[in-house]
C-alpha cells in the first residue's frame, strides 16, 4: 500500500512539475500563457480565460471560456431563440433568419452575437422589430454604418447593425435593450442549391467554433477581433432555442428527403411540395449544422438555362450538367501529400474521423505513387523529407504514426502549408494535396492566397471534419486549388468520402471546357474561366444579357479523352419574375471573385468595385454593413452594459479547441518553480548545469528513479533513433556517433516526461553551424505532455557538439526517436 501510494504521489508530482514548466515557457513567451497554442491569463483560479492578457502580457483574439458573473443586474445572456424558414424553388433557396434578443435584467444591454451562415450566401435584407414597429435597415458603407449605429447608441435610440466578417461569418449588434424589451431581427438571404451525384443538398451552419489566433489584439484591425468570442464548455446545450422550417417546391416529383444531422418531421403536401421541420426534441440544436438532403424522382439532372428580365438589366444562370464518367484505362502516377490537423480543436470526435479517413486513403494508393504525410498543430512534423513510394512498410508505419496522434496545441495552418507546398516534387508525377481540418483558424485570406501561388501544376482536396466545421477555408482552399472540397460530420462517412475522392482524381469528369454564347449576347459573365469538373455536378455560370434571347449556347469539353458537346437553346427559356433572385446571385459571385483576385494581387480600386456592387445589389459584403436604427430615444438616462451572447462548443468538439489546462490552472498557478526552470531565463548552459547540480530533485532526475518507485516489473522505456537525415557539411555517420552517444543520457534526463504522455514518436532538428554548435532545434511529438518534454529535449541537445565542418557550411539534421515501453529482455 505504501509502495502504491509513493506511486500516486509521484505520478501527481510529476504532472504538476511539467504544468509549472508549461507556465513558465508561455511566460518568456510574454503574452500570459501560451499552453497548446492559446493564451491563459494569470488571474486567479476563479476566472481562467484564454485571450485575456496577463499584466505585462497582450492579448490575443483566441476565444475564451464564459464565466457568468454574480451580477443579477445583467442578462449576460440576451438570445433567446433563432429560428429558420427556407423556402427552395427549383434551385434557388430564400432564407429568413430570426434572432430574439430578451433583456431578462435591470439595466439596459448592447448585444453582440456572432453566428455563421453558408458560404454561399447573399445577404440581402435586414429588418428590425421592437413591439409593434418594424424598421427597414439600410445599406451602408461599413463605416458609415458603425458610426450610425455608435451615434444611435449613445443617443439612446434602439439600433442594429449585422457586418461580415468572413463570407460564412456574420455579427449582429444591437443597442439600447432595455429591461423587459424583446426585439427581433430578421435578415434574409438567397443562395442557389447545386445537385452533387443527383442529390440536392441545403446546409445551414448553426455555430461558429472556436477560431485559433496567435494574433495580438493590440495590433489587429477592428475587423478581426470578432474571433475573441465567449465560449461555452463542451458538453454544455446552447443557452438559446433553434428552430428550422424549409418548405420544399422543386417544380418536379420528389423522391426522398433525408436530414442526417437533425430529427425532422417530414410532410408532403403533393408529390412536388414537401414541409421539413425540426422535431421537437431538437430543440437545443443549435450546436451542429443543418443539413437537409433530397433526390427528385428519375434522378435526371437536366441542363438549363434561367432567365430574368429586369428594369436596367437582364441576368442569366445556365447549368449544364457534365456527361458521364469515363474510367481511363492509363492512369499517370500521382505524388500525393497529406496535411492532417492534429490540433486541439480537432481532439477526440474530429481526430477520430481523420484517422479512419487517413486509413482508408492510404490503403488504397497504387504501387505506382509516392506520397507523404505532414501533421500539424502549433508546429508540424513530417513523414519523411521527402516522398515515399507506396509499399507495405511506409503505409504501415505512415498509419501508426496518424493512429498516436491524440490532439492538442494551437492551429498554425500558414506554415504548415508553406511546408508541404515547398518539398520536392517526385519526378514525372502528378501531385495532388489533401488536407483534412476542421478550419477553425482566422487565415482564409492568406490560405487561399498561399495556394494560388505557391501551388504550380497540382489539384488541393479539402477535408472538413466535423460536425459544424469552417466551410469557407474547406471550400475556398479547394477552389484556390483547382480541387474539390469534402465535408465528413460522421466517421461512417470517411469510407464513402474517400471513394469518392479517388474516383475524382482517378477519372475527372470534364476538362478544358470551353463556352460559346452564340448569338445569345452576354456581358460580366462568372466565372471567366470555367475549371475541371471532378464531381457529378453541373457547370453553373451567371452573367447578364442584352437585346433578344435568342441563339444556342454551347459547351465543349474533355470527358476522359473523347470530346464531348452540350448545346442549350436559349429561346426555350422563358424571363420571369420568380428568379428575381439571379441578380443578388451573380452580384455575389463576382464580389467573391473580386475578392479571391484582390488577395492574391491587392488593388483598391477592386475595393471600391466591390463596394459598388455591394451598394447597388443591396448585398452584405466585408465593406458594406446594414445598420436599422429606430427612431424613438427610449434610453434617456443610466448607462448600458455590453454582453457578448457565448457560444456553444460545436457537437463533438472537446475544450482543447479553447485551451485544455484551464480546469488546472489553479495548480499551475501555484507550483513551485525548479532550479531548472529558473535556469531556463539564462540559457542552456546555464540550465545543463542545473540539471546536473539538482540530485533528484527535477523532473529530469526524478525520472532517473521512476522505475525504482513504480517497483518491480514496474514501467520502463527504451528510446531508439529512427529516421536520421543530414543535409549540408556533416556526414550521416558522423552525426549518428554524437546522438547515440547521447541517447542514454537524453532517455535517463527526460523520462518523466516522456512517463507523463504516451509512448511514440517524436521528431527533433536542428541547424549544426560550421564549428559544431547546435542552434535552433526543433522538437515536434504526439505525445500529449509536449511543452514540458520538449523544453527537457531542446536544452539538452543543444549541449551536444559535432565535429567543425571542414567545408564552413552549415548542416540540417532531422532525427527521429521512437519511446516504447520495454520488453522483460530490454530491461
Amino acid at each position: 500500500m505504501g509502495m502504491q501510494r509513493n506511486v500516486r504521489n509521484l505520478s501527481r508530482w510529476i504532472t504538476s512539475v511539467v504544468l509549472a514548466i508549461n507556465l513558465f515557457t508561455i511566460i518568456l513567451a510574454g503574452a500570459g500563457s501560451a499552453v497548446y497554442g492559446k493564451t491563459f491569463p494569470s488571474v486567479s483560479p476563479a476566472v481562467v480565460k484564454t485571450g485575456e492578457a496577463s499584466e505585462d502580457g497582450d492579448k490575443t483574439l483566441s476565444p475564451y471560456f464564459f464565466v457568468k458573473s454574480d451580477d443579477a443586474a445583467t442578462d449576460q445572456l440576451p438570445l433567446k431563440a433563432t429560428s429558420v424558414v427556407a423556402n427552395i424553388a427549383g434551385v434557388i433557396a430564400d432564407v429568413r433568419v430570426t434572432q430574439v434578443y430578451r433583456n431578462e435584467g435591470q439595466r439596459t444591454l448592447e448585444a453582440i452575437y456572432v453566428f455563421p451562415a453558408s458560404t454561399k450566401a447573399a445577404v440581402y435584407g435586414l429588418k428590425m422589430t421592437i413591439g409593434e414597429r418594424t424598421i427597414t435597415a439600410a445599406i451602408k458603407k461599413r463605416d458609415e454604418a458603425r458610426v450610425a449605429y455608435a451615434q444611435a447608441k449613445q443617443e439612446g435610440r434602439t439600433a442594429s447593425l449585422l457586418e461580415q466578417q468572413r463570407p460564412n461569418v456574420f455579427q449582429m449588434n444591437v443597442a439600447n435593450i432595455l429591461p423587459g424589451d424583446e426585439i427581433k431581427t430578421e435578415l434574409q438571404y438567397t443562395e442557389l442549391i447545386t445537385p452533387t451525384a443527383g442529390v440536392y443538398e441545403f446546409v445551414y451552419p448553426t455555430v461558429v467554433g472556436p477560431r485559433y489566433s496567435n494574433q495580438p489584439a493590440s495590433t489587429a484591425p477592428a475587423t478581426e477581433k470578432w474571433s475573441r468570442n465567449p465560449t461555452l464548455h463542451q458538453g454544455e446545450l446552447p443557452p438559446y432555442t433553434f428552430d428550422m422550417t424549409a418548405r420544399l417546391i422543386p417544380g418536379v416529383p420528389i423522391q426522398e428527403i433525408t436530414c442526417p444531422s437533425h430529427k425532422v418531421d417530414i410532410r408532403y403536401q403533393e408529390r412536388s411540395r414537401a414541409t421539413v421541420k425540426l422535431g421537437a426534441a431538437e430543440k437545443s440544436g443549435g450546436n451542429r449544422d443543418f443539413i437537409l438532403r433530397y433526390r427528385l424522382s428519375g434522378q435526371l439532372i437536366e441542363s438549363g438555362l434561367l432567365l430574368y428580365q429586369g428594369e436596367e438589366e437582364n441576368f442569366f444562370l445556365l447549368s449544364v450538367q457534365p456527361p458521364k464518367r469515363v474510367i481511363q484505362n492509363q492512369i499517370p502516377p500521382r505524388e500525393y501529400l497529406f496535411i492532417v490537423d492534429v490540433s486541439g480543436s480537432m481532439h477526440g470526435f474530429p481526430l477520430d474521423i481523420s484517422k479512419r479517413l487517413m486509413r482508408d486513403l492510404l490503403a488504397n494508393l497504387r504501387s505506382s505513387d509516392t506520397f507523404n504525410v505532414l501533421l500539424f498543430s502549433g508546429g508540424s512534423t513530417l513523414l519523411a523529407p521527402q516522398s515515399l513510394p507506396v509499399t507495405s512498410e511506409n503505409i504501415r508505419h505512415a498509419v501508426e504514426v496518424i493512429e498516436r496522434q491524440q490532439g492538442g496545441g494551437g492551429t498554425e495552418l500558414l506554415p504548415a502549408l508553406k511546408r508541404a507546398l515547398a518539398l520536392p516534387r517526385t519526378e514525372r508525377a502528378a501531385r495532388t494535396v489533401v488536407i483534412a481540418t476542421d478550419g477553425y483558424v482566422t487565415v482564409e485570406p492568406e490560405a487561399f492566397a498561399l495556394i494560388r501561388k505557391e501551388l504550380g501544376n497540382a489539384n488541393f482536396f479539402a477535408f472538413g471534419i466535423g460536425s459544424s466545421v469552417n466551410r469557407f477555408l474547406i471550400e475556398g482552399m479547394a477552389r484556390a486549388g483547382s480541387g474539390e472540397p469534402f465535408v465528413i460530420t460522421k466517421p461512417d462517412q470517411a469510407q464513402v468520402m474517400a471513394e469518392r475522392f479517388r474516383e475524382y482524381i482517378q477519372s475527372p469528369l470534364l476538362t478544358q471546357i470551353k463556352l460559346d454564347f452564340g448569338a445569345f449576347e452576354v456581358y460580366d459573365v462568372e466565372p471567366t474561366g470555367v475549371p475541371d469538373v471532378f464531381a457529378e455536378r453541373p457547370v453553373t455560370v451567371f452573367g447578364k444579357w442584352r437585346g433578344k434571347a435568342t441563339g444556342k449556347i454551347t459547351l465543349r469539353g474533355l470527358a476522359g479523352d473523347r470530346s464531348t458537346t452540350t448545346t442549350i437553346d436559349v429561346a426555350g427559356a422563358e424571363p420571369i419574375a420568380d428568379n428575381a433572385a439571379l441578380l443578388y446571385l451573380w452580384a455575389r459571385t463576382r464580389i467573391a471573385q473580386l475578392g479571391d483576385d484582390n488577395r492574391l494581387q491587392a488593388d483598391d480600386r477592386r475595393i471600391v468595385e466591390i463596394t459598388e456592387l455591394a451598394l447597388k445589389y443591396n448585398l452584405l459584403t466585408a465593406y458594406t454593413s446594414f445598420v436599422a436604427v429606430d427612431t424613438e430615444v427610449r434610453r434617456t438616462d443610466g448607462e448600458i452594459s455590453t454582453v457578448t451572447q457565448p457560444l456553444p462548443l460545436p457537437e463533438g468538439v472537446s475544450d482543447y479547441a479553447v485551451g485544455n489546462v484551464a480546469a488546472v490552472a489553479p495548480r499551475m498557478l501555484s507550483a513551485p518553480a525548479s532550479p531548472v526552470v529558473e535556469a531556463m531565463k539564462s540559457g542552456a548552459a546555464e540550465a545543463q548545469s542545473a540539471l546536473d547540480k539538482t540530485d533528484g530533485k527535477t523532473p529530469a532526475a526524478k525520472g532517473e528513479k521512476l522505475r525504482e518507485n513504480h517497483g518491480e516489473g514496474g514501467p520502463d522505456y527504451r528510446l531508439t533513433i529512427g529516421r536520421l537525415t543530414v543535409t549540408g557539411g556533416l556526414s550521416e555517420q558522423s552525426v549518428r556517433e554524437i546522438v547515440q552517444q547521447n541517447l542514454e543520457t537524453l532517455r535517463n534526463r527526460c523520462l518523466a516526461f516522456f512517463a507523463a504522455g504516451n509512448p511514440g514518436e517524436l521528431l527533433a532538428e536542428w541547424v549544426v553551424d560550421a564549428a559544431g554548435n547546435v542552434k535552433e532545434v526543433k522538437i515536434t511529438s504526439p505525445l500529449t505532455s509536449l511543452d514540458g518534454l520538449e523544453l527537457c529535449l531542446r536544452t539538452l541537445i543543444q549541449t551536444w557538439r559535432f565535429p567543425a565542418s571542414t567545408e564552413a557550411r552549415e548542416s540540417s539534421v532531422s532525427v527521429s526517436f521512437h519511446l516504447d515501453p520495454a520488453g522483460p529482455a530490454d530491461q
